[in-house]
């Protein structure tokens, strides 16, 4: 059973949400809060599977800055975050504060149980326009260092590993744990990885980790 809490400030859209994820045979919402403090403390003490968090809260801590805390407080937790915009600034915002996934608020109920199932298996989850953005990101990357086309025969077997979990959400310290490495040695593969593929932020590394299938994304998910 995938235990979900709700994170929105409007209650007539946690109604709704909690309708339909209840009325599925493998989900149940465990808790809800309008907003990102009152999000993060039941996120601590329900330590759901999944956390629904919604972008823009006007009253309380905002989507973002409550992801970016609730993973320093709870790395494990797999954060889905809605949002409105359709806009690179926040997708690549969702990114970098730690969320496993980014949905439109727009998207289809399917699409929205899809995303939930995929962060709950500890996989990420990406709405196609926005990895319409992310290939756009790595395009641009690679046409203004000159291109990477072979920069990726460059990369260890390690180095690749590296990528793959820096791609999927992973902070230095869960890949250490998973690659049994100290976290020293993970901070020096991400030095290699960026070096030889000429990419200082978190989104150009997921972009050109999707580019490669290192992440098995089709239009609906990446896959772990």
């Amino acid at each position: 059973m995938i235990k979900i809490l709700l994170v929105d400030d409007h209650s007539v859209v946690r109604m709704g949400l909690r309708m339909l994820l209840n009325n599925q045979e493998d989900m149940n919402v465990v808790g809800e809060a309008s907003e990102g403090n009152e999000g993060i403390q039941k996120a601590l003490e329900l330590k759901p599977n999944v956390v629904i968090m919604d972008l823009s809260m006007p009253h309380g801590k905002d989507g973002m800055s409550a992801t970016s805390e609730l993973k320093r407080l709870l790395p494990e937790a797999n954060i889905l975050i809605l949002t409105m915009h359709d806009d690179e600034e926040y997708l690549f915002q969702a990114i970098e504060s730690g969320a496993s996934g980014c949905l439109l608020k727009s998207a289809p109920h399917d699409e929205l149980l899809s995303a939930v199932r995929s962060v709950a298996a500890g996989n990420a989850y990406l709405h196609p326009s926005a990895t319409r953005r992310l290939m756009e990101e790595y395009v641009g990357s690679v046409k203004q260092n000159g291109g990477t086309g072979s920069s990726f025969s460059l990369l260890s077997d390690r180095e690749r590993e590296v990528l793959t979990l820096i791609a999927k959400g992973f902070s230095n310290k869960e890949i250490a744990e998973k690659l049994v490495i100290s976290v020293k040695t993970v901070e020096t593969h991400k030095g290699n990885l960026t070096e030889k593929l000429q990419m200082k932020t978190k989104p150009e590394l997921v972009a050109y980790a999707l580019k490669k299938g290192l992440l098995g994304y089709g239009n609906r998910g990446i896959d772990g």
